[in-house]
């Protein structure tokens, strides 16, 4: 004795929601590729757009006089942040001292053989 509708009746409960039509999914599936052909589009101007402002940008720059009393892009000898910090050797360092046949220690201790005895090949024994 319930006072609702019957499940088992299909006439007495509304249908609340329709499913599309063919039609209708035809008008989505459209009215998304026009949205997304519309997107890619305004992406390219924008793109288009940035090139040309970065061209004419450089191109102004090129033409510009650089600034008086600025100093230089390029490092100076004295003035080397890498060769202060020691990246880079400077450029009026003095070079390296080279190795002579007396002072190798590879050569000392027998790793590698002495620019002295170098054209005679040493025998290694091994156990």
């Amino acid at each position: 004795m319930s006072t609702g509708p019957n499940p088992g009746e299909a006439g007495s409960v509304p249908q609340h929601f329709m499913p599309p039509s063919a039609r209708e999914l035809r008008a989505q599936s459209v009215h998304r590729l026009q949205i997304g052909l519309f997107g890619l589009a305004a992406m390219l101007l924008l793109v288009g757009l940035a090139n040309i402002i970065m061209d004419r940008a450089r191109l102004a720059e090129s033409t510009m006089p650089p600034p008086a009393g600025l100093p230089s892009e390029a490092p100076t000898p004295g003035n080397d942040p890498l060769a202060d910090i020691g990246v880079i050797p400077s450029p009026g360092a003095v070079p390296a001292a080279t190795v002579t046949p007396g002072n190798d220690p590879l050569a000392d201790i027998g790793v590698v053989p002495s620019p002295a005895t170098s054209a005679q090949p040493e025998a290694v024994l091994v156990h």
